[in-house]
């Protein structure tokens, strides 16, 4: 199964992407909800990295995830900060909430974990169909050109213990035609020198065309659709952006 996020991968996501760890979006999108009313969505909500934070400033924000190890860490992290999460086991396939929502929030590039073009265009659907009438749906996307650049690495986490995590990323293929990379993913818990753990996972994600984001989100109905680089609302994307925000609007 592919993007499973298990034990060791979600330990590692948890080091490396802490709650409250922010790459602008966070400080972003506080921005762009401050006149929501209404709840808020996060699909894919991981460890609580992003979600936590909106929660901390007020937001009435719910989450979903397939992952159960991840979603312990969300709820962990909520606990320690006496948050009082709403927090649901879900795919992106098969979510449903008999609520509508103010805004969906998608951001660092997960939507791009949904690697097949007519399930991402039936999860635009989706989205739209959950939104309120006036309803903002909010994505990022990471360029094309950070699919195409090094296709392996080798990187490494002491944990608290005094273990050792690494993470071996190995790209095994490139679909250019279906817009897809798949990587090999080798996780391994070392403690003194000894392989006590490891898990070994594929990873894929898609990439996506500004216009062809734009065109796609038109036609699951949106409107206003803005398109902003580096989380500069309303700034044209540019070729060197290392993140392009999406901001749509369900019509009233």
């Amino acid at each position: 199964m592919n993007n499973r996020y298990g034990t060791l991968a979600s330990w590692v996501y948890n080091l490396d992407k802490p709650v409250g760890r922010s790459f602008g979006d966070i400080e972003y999108y506080r921005q762009r909800l401050d006149t929501c009313t209404g709840p808020v969505l996060e699909p894919a909500v991981g460890n609580g990295r992003f979600y936590v934070p909106l929660l901390q400033s007020g937001i009435s924000v719910e989450g979903f995830d397939p992952s159960e190890e991840m979603l312990s860490y969300c709820l962990s992290a909520c606990r320690e900060r006496s948050l009082d999460p709403k927090l649901t086991q879900q795919s992106f396939e098969s979510f449903a909430y008999d609520r509508k929502f103010a805004a969906i929030v998608v951001p660092l590039g997960s939507f791009q974990l949904i690697t097949e073009l007519a399930s991402a265009k039936a999860m635009l659907s989706r989205f739209f169909d959950h939104l309120a009438p006036n309803g903002r749906l909010m994505v990022d996307l990471d360029p094309i050109g950070s699919f195409l650049g090094a296709s392996g690495s080798v990187r490494s986490w002491n944990t608290e213990d005094g273990d050792l995590l690494t993470l071996t990323d190995t790209r095994v293929e490139t679909d250019f035609v279906a817009q897809k990379t798949v990587s090999q993913l080798r996780y391994e818990h070392w403690r003194h020198t000894k392989l006590v753990d490891t898990e070994l996972e594929l990873f894929s994600l898609r990439w996506w065309g500004v216009n062809e984001f734009a065109l796609s989100l038109a036609e699951a109905g949106f409107v206003d659709i803005v398109a902003s680089g580096n989380y500069q609302h309303g700034r044209v994307p540019q070729k060197e952006d290392e993140t392009i925000s999406f901001e749509a609007r369900r019509p009233a």
